[in-house]
Protein backbone atom coordinates (compact mmCIF):
# COMPACT_ATOMS: atom_id res chain seq x y z
CA UNK A 1 0.00 0.00 0.00
CA UNK A 2 1.45 3.17 -0.97
CA UNK A 3 2.00 6.48 1.34
CA UNK A 4 -0.36 8.57 -0.32
CA UNK A 5 -3.84 5.94 -0.09
CA UNK A 6 -2.34 5.21 3.68
CA UNK A 7 -2.68 8.93 4.24
CA UNK A 8 -5.84 9.30 2.90
CA UNK A 9 -7.49 6.47 4.59
CA UNK A 10 -6.17 7.94 8.13
CA UNK A 11 -7.85 11.20 6.99
CA UNK A 12 -11.25 9.53 6.10
CA UNK A 13 -11.06 7.73 9.64
CA UNK A 14 -10.49 11.16 11.26
CA UNK A 15 -12.78 12.63 9.74
CA UNK A 16 -15.94 10.04 10.33
CA UNK A 17 -14.56 10.39 13.85
CA UNK A 18 -15.63 13.92 13.79
CA UNK A 19 -18.96 13.39 12.51
CA UNK A 20 -19.86 11.05 14.95
CA UNK A 21 -18.48 13.08 17.72
CA UNK A 22 -20.74 16.01 15.95
CA UNK A 23 -23.91 13.52 15.82
CA UNK A 24 -23.61 12.06 19.45
CA UNK A 25 -23.53 16.25 20.48
CA UNK A 26 -26.19 17.56 18.76
CA UNK A 27 -28.67 14.54 20.00
CA UNK A 28 -27.52 15.10 23.33
CA UNK A 29 -28.54 19.17 22.93
CA UNK A 30 -31.52 18.21 21.21
CA UNK A 31 -32.74 15.72 23.90
CA UNK A 32 -31.30 18.38 26.64
CA UNK A 33 -33.80 21.13 24.83
CA UNK A 34 -36.65 18.78 24.88
CA UNK A 35 -36.45 17.94 28.19
CA UNK A 36 -35.62 21.81 29.20
CA UNK A 37 -38.78 22.68 27.34
CA UNK A 38 -40.44 19.80 29.01
CA UNK A 39 -39.45 21.41 32.42
CA UNK A 40 -40.41 24.84 31.52
CA UNK A 41 -43.86 23.32 30.72
CA UNK A 42 -44.60 21.39 33.42
CA UNK A 43 -43.18 24.60 35.58
CA UNK A 44 -45.83 26.90 33.45
CA UNK A 45 -48.33 24.71 34.39
CA UNK A 46 -47.87 24.29 37.79
CA UNK A 47 -47.47 28.20 38.60
CA UNK A 48 -50.93 28.73 36.47
CA UNK A 49 -53.43 26.16 38.15
CA UNK A 50 -56.88 25.51 36.48
CA UNK A 51 -59.95 28.00 38.60
CA UNK A 52 -62.84 26.65 40.14
CA UNK A 53 -65.23 26.67 42.39
CA UNK A 54 -67.94 29.91 43.37
CA UNK A 55 -66.91 33.50 44.63
CA UNK A 56 -69.79 36.23 46.33
CA UNK A 57 -68.91 39.55 45.07
CA UNK A 58 -70.78 42.46 47.24
CA UNK A 59 -71.06 45.48 44.64
CA UNK A 60 -72.36 49.11 44.70
CA UNK A 61 -76.08 48.60 42.74
CA UNK A 62 -74.66 51.02 40.35
CA UNK A 63 -72.68 48.08 38.84
CA UNK A 64 -75.48 45.31 38.69
CA UNK A 65 -75.20 45.39 34.38
CA UNK A 66 -71.41 45.68 33.60
CA UNK A 67 -70.67 43.16 36.39
CA UNK A 68 -72.94 41.12 35.14
CA UNK A 69 -71.50 41.10 31.67
CA UNK A 70 -68.31 40.52 32.79
CA UNK A 71 -69.67 37.61 35.35
CA UNK A 72 -70.39 35.78 31.85
CA UNK A 73 -67.43 36.53 30.50
CA UNK A 74 -65.46 35.83 33.43
CA UNK A 75 -67.21 31.92 33.54
CA UNK A 76 -66.50 31.38 29.96
CA UNK A 77 -62.79 32.05 30.05
CA UNK A 78 -62.83 29.80 33.32
CA UNK A 79 -65.36 26.78 33.06
CA UNK A 80 -66.10 25.03 36.49
CA UNK A 81 -66.14 28.92 38.27
CA UNK A 82 -69.24 30.49 39.19
CA UNK A 83 -70.01 34.50 40.22
CA UNK A 84 -72.46 35.08 42.29
CA UNK A 85 -73.44 38.75 43.52
CA UNK A 86 -75.36 40.88 46.09
CA UNK A 87 -76.18 44.73 44.61
CA UNK A 88 -76.85 46.97 46.94
CA UNK A 89 -76.05 50.39 48.55
CA UNK A 90 -72.53 50.38 49.14
CA UNK A 91 -72.92 51.41 53.00
CA UNK A 92 -75.04 48.36 53.91
CA UNK A 93 -72.60 46.03 51.93
CA UNK A 94 -69.69 47.56 54.37
CA UNK A 95 -71.86 46.81 57.01
CA UNK A 96 -73.02 42.94 56.37
CA UNK A 97 -69.07 42.70 55.42
CA UNK A 98 -67.56 43.82 58.82
CA UNK A 99 -70.55 41.83 60.51
CA UNK A 100 -69.51 38.65 58.80
CA UNK A 101 -71.24 38.00 56.01
CA UNK A 102 -69.32 35.56 53.68
CA UNK A 103 -68.01 37.70 50.73
CA UNK A 104 -64.84 37.13 48.19
CA UNK A 105 -64.44 40.72 46.62
CA UNK A 106 -66.10 43.90 47.62
CA UNK A 107 -66.51 46.94 44.77
CA UNK A 108 -68.25 50.20 46.48
CA UNK A 109 -69.39 53.03 45.05
CA UNK A 110 -66.85 55.58 47.03
CA UNK A 111 -63.50 55.47 48.99
CA UNK A 112 -65.91 56.43 52.31
CA UNK A 113 -67.95 53.00 52.36
CA UNK A 114 -64.51 51.41 51.50
CA UNK A 115 -63.11 52.50 54.63
CA UNK A 116 -65.45 51.05 56.85
CA UNK A 117 -64.22 47.89 55.57
CA UNK A 118 -60.05 48.74 55.79
CA UNK A 119 -60.73 50.01 59.18
CA UNK A 120 -61.82 46.90 60.25
CA UNK A 121 -59.09 45.12 58.48
CA UNK A 122 -61.95 43.24 56.14
CA UNK A 123 -59.55 43.86 53.12
CA UNK A 124 -56.73 42.15 51.76
CA UNK A 125 -53.99 45.39 50.39
CA UNK A 126 -54.44 48.51 49.72
CA UNK A 127 -58.10 48.94 47.98
CA UNK A 128 -57.74 50.04 43.81
CA UNK A 129 -60.15 52.62 42.28
CA UNK A 130 -61.25 50.65 38.99
CA UNK A 131 -63.37 53.51 37.61
CA UNK A 132 -65.39 56.31 38.64
CA UNK A 133 -69.12 57.47 37.86
CA UNK A 134 -71.15 61.16 37.53
CA UNK A 135 -74.49 61.73 38.27
CA UNK A 136 -77.38 62.62 35.91
CA UNK A 137 -80.61 63.80 36.98
CA UNK A 138 -83.28 61.09 35.75
CA UNK A 139 -86.94 62.64 34.53
CA UNK A 140 -89.89 61.44 33.00
CA UNK A 141 -89.61 60.36 28.84
CA UNK A 142 -89.72 63.48 27.41
CA UNK A 143 -88.94 65.21 30.57
CA UNK A 144 -92.52 66.78 30.58
CA UNK A 145 -91.73 69.13 33.25
CA UNK A 146 -89.13 70.53 31.37
CA UNK A 147 -86.51 70.45 33.64
CA UNK A 148 -83.11 71.84 32.93
CA UNK A 149 -81.04 72.18 36.07
CA UNK A 150 -80.14 71.17 39.56
CA UNK A 151 -82.13 74.04 40.42
CA UNK A 152 -85.04 73.37 38.66
CA UNK A 153 -85.77 70.61 41.33
CA UNK A 154 -86.08 72.84 44.34
CA UNK A 155 -89.97 73.45 42.35
CA UNK A 156 -92.50 72.97 45.54
CA UNK A 157 -94.67 71.33 42.37
CA UNK A 158 -91.96 68.84 41.57
CA UNK A 159 -91.95 65.33 43.78
CA UNK A 160 -88.25 64.49 43.68
CA UNK A 161 -86.13 61.60 45.15
CA UNK A 162 -82.59 61.18 46.28
CA UNK A 163 -80.45 58.46 47.44
CA UNK A 164 -80.25 57.95 51.21
CA UNK A 165 -77.12 60.50 52.26
CA UNK A 166 -75.06 57.71 53.75
CA UNK A 167 -75.48 56.16 50.27
CA UNK A 168 -72.22 57.02 47.92
CA UNK A 169 -75.13 58.32 45.10
CA UNK A 170 -76.85 60.24 48.04
CA UNK A 171 -73.75 61.71 49.65
CA UNK A 172 -72.23 63.09 46.34
CA UNK A 173 -76.37 64.79 45.90
CA UNK A 174 -76.10 66.64 48.40
CA UNK A 175 -72.16 67.67 47.51
CA UNK A 176 -73.86 69.24 44.53
CA UNK A 177 -76.59 70.66 46.37
CA UNK A 178 -74.34 72.12 49.03
CA UNK A 179 -71.81 73.79 47.02
CA UNK A 180 -74.95 75.23 44.41
CA UNK A 181 -76.22 76.86 48.10
CA UNK A 182 -79.76 75.07 46.86
CA UNK A 183 -81.88 73.38 49.56
CA UNK A 184 -83.91 70.42 48.46
CA UNK A 185 -86.98 68.41 50.25
CA UNK A 186 -87.29 65.17 48.41
CA UNK A 187 -90.62 62.80 48.92
CA UNK A 188 -88.06 59.97 49.73
CA UNK A 189 -84.74 58.88 50.27
CA UNK A 190 -83.94 55.55 49.12
CA UNK A 191 -81.24 53.01 49.71
CA UNK A 192 -80.03 52.60 47.04
CA UNK A 193 -79.42 54.16 43.66
CA UNK A 194 -81.53 51.75 41.69
CA UNK A 195 -84.28 52.47 44.08
CA UNK A 196 -84.25 55.84 43.29
CA UNK A 197 -84.06 55.30 39.64
CA UNK A 198 -86.85 52.94 39.70
CA UNK A 199 -89.37 55.50 41.72
CA UNK A 200 -89.10 57.54 37.88
CA UNK A 201 -89.61 54.32 36.07
CA UNK A 202 -92.82 53.31 38.19
CA UNK A 203 -93.96 57.23 37.52
CA UNK A 204 -93.92 57.56 41.47
CA UNK A 205 -91.12 60.42 41.06
CA UNK A 206 -90.97 63.37 38.73
CA UNK A 207 -87.15 62.97 38.73
CA UNK A 208 -84.05 61.45 40.58
CA UNK A 209 -80.46 62.10 40.62
CA UNK A 210 -79.14 59.23 39.75
CA UNK A 211 -75.55 58.25 38.48
CA UNK A 212 -75.26 58.67 34.73
CA UNK A 213 -74.69 54.89 33.95
CA UNK A 214 -78.27 54.35 35.65
CA UNK A 215 -80.09 56.39 33.22
CA UNK A 216 -78.13 54.92 29.66
CA UNK A 217 -79.11 51.44 31.97
CA UNK A 218 -82.98 52.37 31.86
CA UNK A 219 -82.68 53.35 28.07
CA UNK A 220 -86.44 54.89 26.70
CA UNK A 221 -87.75 54.24 30.54
CA UNK A 222 -86.53 58.02 31.65
CA UNK A 223 -84.68 60.85 29.91
CA UNK A 224 -81.07 62.13 31.45
CA UNK A 225 -80.61 65.63 32.35
CA UNK A 226 -76.86 66.85 32.81
CA UNK A 227 -75.71 69.83 35.17
CA UNK A 228 -72.82 71.03 35.40
CA UNK A 229 -72.46 70.65 39.57
CA UNK A 230 -71.86 67.16 39.05
CA UNK A 231 -68.40 67.73 37.82
CA UNK A 232 -67.73 68.58 40.71
CA UNK A 233 -69.22 65.80 42.98
CA UNK A 234 -67.83 62.58 40.85
CA UNK A 235 -67.61 59.12 42.90
CA UNK A 236 -64.27 57.05 42.68
CA UNK A 237 -65.00 53.52 42.20
CA UNK A 238 -62.55 51.30 44.52
CA UNK A 239 -62.45 47.33 44.86
CA UNK A 240 -60.49 44.99 47.58
CA UNK A 241 -60.56 41.29 47.95
CA UNK A 242 -61.59 40.27 51.35
CA UNK A 243 -59.01 38.78 54.29
CA UNK A 244 -61.56 36.25 54.62
CA UNK A 245 -62.27 35.24 50.82
CA UNK A 246 -63.73 31.55 50.59
CA UNK A 247 -61.87 31.57 47.36
CA UNK A 248 -59.15 34.17 47.16
CA UNK A 249 -57.61 32.75 43.78
CA UNK A 250 -61.02 33.13 41.98
CA UNK A 251 -61.62 36.75 43.58
CA UNK A 252 -58.21 37.91 42.57
CA UNK A 253 -58.40 36.68 38.80
CA UNK A 254 -62.20 38.45 38.92
CA UNK A 255 -60.53 41.42 40.43
CA UNK A 256 -58.04 41.24 37.43
CA UNK A 257 -60.78 41.15 34.90
CA UNK A 258 -62.77 44.18 35.91
CA UNK A 259 -59.02 46.43 35.86
CA UNK A 260 -58.13 44.87 32.68
CA UNK A 261 -58.22 46.31 29.27
CA UNK A 262 -61.50 44.34 28.81
CA UNK A 263 -62.76 44.99 31.78
CA UNK A 264 -62.58 48.61 31.34
CA UNK A 265 -64.15 48.64 27.97
CA UNK A 266 -67.25 47.14 29.24
CA UNK A 267 -67.46 49.27 32.42
CA UNK A 268 -66.46 52.45 29.84
CA UNK A 269 -69.50 51.38 27.90
CA UNK A 270 -72.02 51.30 30.32
CA UNK A 271 -71.09 54.65 31.15
CA UNK A 272 -68.54 54.66 33.90
CA UNK A 273 -65.12 57.03 33.62
CA UNK A 274 -61.65 55.80 33.70
CA UNK A 275 -60.35 55.86 37.26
Amino acid sequence: MTRSVRRTRRTLQVAGASVAALLALSACSSSDDSSSAKTKSDTSSAATPKLSGSITVFAAASLQESFTTLKADFEKAHPGTKVNFSFGGSDTLAAQITGGAPADVFAAASPKTMAIVTAKSDAVGTPATFVRNQLEIATLPGNPDKISSLKDLTKSSLKVVLCDKTVPCGAAAQKALDASKLKLTPVSYEEDVKSALNKVVLKEADAAVVYKTDVKAAGSKVEGVEFPESANAINDYPIALLKDAPNPAVAKAFIALVQSAEGQQVLNQAGFLKP
